[in-house]
């Protein structure tokens, strides 16, 4: 009998990070940042403010449960992923099963004890997102819409939890939250186009799958056009020109994008649809520097 070789160090770390994904992390820390320094403000108090322990607290207890829903997330998808995206495979690769459910519990468990510690809302809000997480992982992303939807509010949430614990210009907060909601909402459906193959191998009843890609296209043309209607109208609302002009400058990648998802029918074309609709919320992220 062959002795299974051990895995170097190196390449489990290397492993662990990816199946975290360390840069989309990185980009919910960058969020809460810019949203506290220049959402809730006060601006010019800045190198206080990135040195506040609170928001390390609040940003390590939201990365924390993140990165507890990535590897649950690939926990269950090992066989689908092999299909989808073998090469990204990391639960059985580069980390035991067991090792993995293990690292999603620590972790789940550090970021609803520091959501504790910090506020009873805040704690609320990250048992909401381990639950979210795991119902998600388990049954929500097989199901039509429900999956895309869910996924969608547990990235605004990451806005909506700065607005629960700080109280302050929660208005601005709630509109980068509606920002972020609807950006991901449109970039989780086409990654479901984009995986559909995989998808429909093992049972899943995504919305590409029962509708097709073509009545699929209808639905994002539609949530595109409402999206962008309402962040203009909250603007208006606001009389807040300097959002509005925001918004018009965002236009363009929005347009880009479906401009090119007209024209998209393969795993190609949607993946770079995906990565255009994370370009546009990191640019949603960066805007909040003059809004």
């Amino acid at each position: 009998m062959v002795a299974r070789q051990s895995i170097p160090f190196s390449a489990f770390a290397f492993g662990f990070l990816r199946l975290i994904r360390v840069q989309n992390l990185l980009i919910v820390v960058l969020t809460q940042f810019m949203a506290r320094i220049f959402l809730v403000g006060p601006r010019a108090e800045w190198p206080r403010l990135l040195v506040d322990p609170t928001i390390w607290l609040l940003s390590l207890s939201t990365v924390c449960i993140a990165a507890a829903g990535y590897i649950i997330n690939d926990y269950f998808d090992i066989k689908i992923d092999l299909i989808n995206k073998p090469e990204r495979v990391v639960i059985g690769r580069y980390l035991k099963r067991r090792v993995a459910m293990g690292a999603h519990q620590v972790l789940n468990v550090i970021g609803c004890l520091i959501g504790l510690y910090l506020s009873k809302w805040v704690f609320l809000a990250d048992v909401m997102s381990v639950s979210l997480l795991w119902f998600y992982s388990a049954q929500f992303k097989r199901q039509p819409f429900i999956g895309n939807l869910v996924i969608s509010l547990l990235t605004a949430l990451s806005l909506i939890v700065l607005a629960v614990y700080y109280r302050q210009n929660a208005d601005m907060l709630l509109i980068y939250a509606l920002f972020s909601f609807g950006i991901s909402l449109v970039r989780e459906i086409i990654k479901d186009m984009q995986d559909i193959r995989g998808d429909a191998r093992f049972g899943c009843r995504t919305l590409p799958i029962v509708w097709g890609l073509r009545r699929t296209k209808y639905l994002l043309y539609g949530l595109i056009g409402s999206f962008i209607m309402t962040m203009f109208l909250i603007a208006h609302s606001l009389d807040n020109p300097r959002l509005g002009y925001i918004f018009l400058l965002l236009l363009v990648p929005i347009t880009w994008l479906t401009y090119r998802l007209v024209f998209a029918d393969t795993r190609r074309d949607f993946g770079y649809l995906s990565n255009l609709c994370k370009l546009i919320m990191l640019m949603g992220v960066i805007s909040m520097m003059w809004a």
